[in-house]
């Protein structure tokens, strides 16, 4: 049974930053490119940042670009998101996602996490 489970969310003033870490279970964590998506209520889910099976290819949302960063730890089955310099627009819940081909579409995506909640606030 495939688990990803989120953590490291939580409440921080605009312009701080937070850490967030995905543990995968279940899976062959390096054949899988990972992804961050995020849901902020009424939005629709939107693409974050996405690394690939090595972590030697990366991309990210323009909306996060020079704040946040995604790497993998593979030896951990683990993805992270550095998130500096938050912004309240940054609100939402982020979930990780696991697929075999790296993507920003959402439909990509075999697994997924529950979620954690990043509120910034103003």
């Amino acid at each position: 049974q495939v688990q990803l489970v989120e953590s490291g969310g939580g409440l921080v003033q605009a312009g701080g930053s937070l850490r967030l870490s995905c543990a995968a279970s279940g899976l062959t964590f390096r054949l899988y490119a990972m992804g961050w998506f995020r849901q902020a209520p009424g939005k629709e889910r939107e693409f974050v940042a996405a690394i690939s099976q090595s972590g030697g290819i990366t991309y990210c949302a323009d909306s996060v670009k020079g704040r946040f960063t995604i790497s993998r730890e593979n030896g951990k089955n683990t993805v992270y998101l550095q998130m500096n310099s938050l912004k309240p627009e940054d609100t939402a819940v982020y979930s990780c996602a696991a697929s075999t081909v790296q993507s920003r579409d959402v439909w990509q995506y075999d697994y997924w996490g529950q979620g954690t909640q990043v509120t910034v606030s103003s």
